[in-house]
């Protein structure tokens, strides 16, 4: 009974199916995007209320890039006018922003706009919102390898590894949630998901509001983490 309240540190989204929301409406994917963008809103409010300090969202992969140039472009000026427009909100509710993935090859409208975000949320303590941004999990841990490797690392620790993330003092998802039907993790976060309680359901992203949310919360709080070991009854 003990987890029937508990409330996850950190939740992590694969925000999934904006464009086959706007297909089924007839319309371009891009709408589906913005629609989407939307419920990134709705989730970080009731993130934000029932005190989950971490709230991660993948927002755009490295193999994104192989979409339609115009789709692409959209998301990207998508990216721009989300994070000027959400920075007022982040301040005013104590919320700091912050990105990973590799943001040095974005173009510089996006460079320009993470920076400016994240150094006017710098001060926020209350909650973290991370937005994975041209990111992949595989990446990470090829330029987490890399980074120790140039520091003159030979041998490492598991503790010792996590330093060289993209963000070392985010702690790994207690749940993970995939809209749209499909039960995969598309190299989201691979190394910090050993542990990880998923939650999958068929719910395009563009519908996911928070009631749906407050599901996933609910089914999280229903299951027993065991992190490998057995407990007697």
């Amino acid at each position: 009974m003990e987890n029937l309240y508990k409330i996850p540190r950190h939740v992590a989204v694969i925000m999934d199916g904006n464009g086959r929301w706007a297909k089924r409406r007839g319309l371009p994917r891009v709408y589906g995007h913005r629609e989407g963008a939307k419920r990134v809103e709705d989730i970080l409010d009731i993130s934000r209320k029932v005190g989950i300090k971490w709230l991660s969202v993948f927002a755009f992969s490295t193999e994104n890039w192989a979409r339609p140039k115009e789709e692409v472009d959209a998301i990207m000026s998508l990216l721009v006018e989300y994070i000027n427009k959400k920075v007022p909100y982040l301040i005013e509710n104590n919320i700091r922003l912050r990105f990973m993935g590799r943001i040095e090859q974005l173009p510089d409208m996006i460079k320009n706009s993470i920076i400016e975000g994240e150094k006017a949320t710098q001060d926020c303590n209350g909650m973290n919102f991370v937005v994975a941004l041209n990111y992949s999990g595989k990446a990470e841990i090829i330029d987490a390898v890399n980074k120790a490797l140039r520091e003159g690392k030979k041998e490492i620790t598991e503790d010792d590894f996590k330093e060289f993330f993209y963000i070392p003092e985010m702690p790994d998802p207690d749940l993970l949630i995939r809209t749209s039907g499909e039960e995969r993790i598309s190299n989201f976060m691979l190394w910090q998901t050993a542990y990880t309680e998923f939650y999958f359901t068929e719910t395009l992203w563009p519908d996911f509001d928070q009631e749906e949310f407050l599901k996933a919360l609910y089914e999280y709080q229903s299951r027993e983490r065991r992190f490998g070991k057995v407990f007697s009854l």
